[in-house]
């Protein structure tokens, strides 16, 4: 049996039994995708079926404040195959991710994206797991929004 883990920002686990059992529960399933993209398809499909959103870290963030279909009172967010994802969503697909942002980008952000992309080519620096974590804890406990009330359970 998989024992799971609730993490706080700073990464230490929180005692389950501080954790609301009343709160509605999604889980997203790691080995169903394998790219950013696709992490962002399971999210419309298991959070918030049928909403037209525009799938890209800031409206990820933006879903994870409630009023999108997820319960304003929080919820529980259930990584199924976490390390899977983790691998999945390392420095490759760190790599492309950074080279579509460079082509994009401004031209006042290409410096910082080139250092960025340097750096994950190098296996250096946040992968886009750790940036999904990241953006999810800032709406834990201890994170700058807890007040939304997002339980991360990693599987």
């Amino acid at each position: 049996t998989r024992r799971s883990t609730r993490t706080r920002k700073d990464g230490a686990p929180v005692n389950s039994a501080l954790c609301s059992m009343n709160k509605r529960s999604y889980e997203i399933d790691g080995s169903r995708f394998s790219t950013l993209e696709g992490f962002f398809e399971e999210v419309s499909s298991v959070l918030i079926p049928g909403a037209d959103w525009g799938k890209n870290l800031d409206a990820f963030n933006d879903i994870l404040r409630g009023g999108f279909g997820t319960p304003d009172g929080g919820f529980i967010l259930k990584w199924k195959n976490s390390n899977l994802s983790r691998e999945r969503l390392g420095y490759a697909e760190t790599v492309r991710q950074l080279e579509r942002r460079l082509q994009h980008c401004h031209p006042s952000n290409r410096t910082h994206v080139s250092g960025d992309l340097a750096n994950a080519k190098s296996g250096i620096g946040p992968t886009v797991f750790e940036w999904l974590i990241e953006i999810i804890r800032v709406h834990c406990a201890g994170g700058e929004e807890h007040e939304d009330g997002v339980e991360l359970v990693l599987e």
